[in-house]
């Protein structure tokens, strides 16, 4: 599918903003104060950023508010209402933490189970795809939650407990490629599926179905070569885990963990690219594109 500018922004920051208030409502780092409003403000700016950036991708950003009264069948509409939810709660902990200084940590406990919750719901916008194979798995939800854990702990500053998460989202995502790479040929769909001409026999394009281009070849036709695709995952894999891990295993420096962040930032930006631009979608059968 098209790698959208703004999604891959959405998907990026939201994550690690969650993420971090995840943490934060956990008590991850133990601070108050001034020091607690400056990592509420980078939870936010990141939570917040990331979902305003996903309007963008609509063709009519003002109508948005009107995905909130579809939660029942919709998983975009849940995940705003969850998003909402979460912020309101983390708000109100944060008032308490910054002003008060009380901890108030059921209030905070609360918060951190939405804040994995909104992170859930927007994996399930992506893994409810039929039509997306490499999307349609298991494994899409626990990527997303990996990726927000490991960021969420590396921002929170917790050094041995991001390690693991790191590790375990390289994991995941390693899997994660393995069983999406082949996922469109295990689906069996293919030109007959998608024409329903597969009684007749053998199924292939004449001719393309018209000469110029169009909606669903801009959206959901996005062709990346295989040798392109194996260097950006390396790249992925180095800048997201292999050098946040190797950085947080030097003695601590604040330059040091900076340096670690923006690695994993740049790192989860490139993977997420790669999640939209090798999203076979079925439609790509249509046009010969797969």
């Amino acid at each position: 599918m098209h790698p959208a500018p703004s999604v891959i922004l959405f998907t990026t920051l939201s994550g690690l903003g969650f993420g971090l208030l995840f943490f934060l409502g956990l008590g991850l780092p133990s601070v108050s104060g001034w020091v607690a409003f400056v990592f509420f403000v980078i939870a936010y700016a990141m939570a917040v950023g990331g979902l305003l950036a996903s309007t963008f991708h609509l063709g009519h950003p003002e109508r948005a508010w009107k995905a909130f009264s579809q939660w029942r069948t919709s998983w975009l509409s849940r995940e705003g209402c969850a998003a909402v939810a979460a912020l309101l709660v983390m708000g109100l902990y944060a008032l308490g933490l910054v002003f008060l200084d009380q901890r108030w940590s059921l209030l905070g406990g609360l918060g951190a189970l939405l804040s994995l919750g909104t992170v859930f719901t927007t994996s399930m916008i992506y893994a409810q795809l039929r039509t997306v194979p490499r999307w349609h798995s298991p494994l899409t939800p626990v990527l997303f939650l990996a990726f927000s854990l490991a960021g969420g702990a590396l921002l929170a500053g917790q050094v041995r407990l991001a390690l693991i998460l790191l590790v375990s989202a390289a994991l995941v995502q390693l899997v994660w490629w393995r069983q999406g790479d082949g996922a469109l040929a295990r689906s069996g769909t293919d030109l007959a599926s998608a024409t329903g001409l597969g009684q007749g026999g053998v199924v292939r394009a004449f001719e393309p179905p018209h000469t110029g281009s169009n909606y669903l070849l801009r959206e959901f036709v996005h062709v990346v070569g295989r040798k392109h695709a194996a260097k950006l995952r390396v790249i992925a894999l180095v800048l997201a885990f292999v050098l946040p891990v190797l950085l947080l295993l030097l003695p601590f420096g604040h330059a040091l963990a900076l340096l670690a962040v923006l690695s994993h930032l740049a790192g989860v930006a490139v993977s997420r690219w790669l999640f939209f631009a090798q999203a076979e979608h079925v439609v790509g059968l249509y046009y010969g594109k797969r």
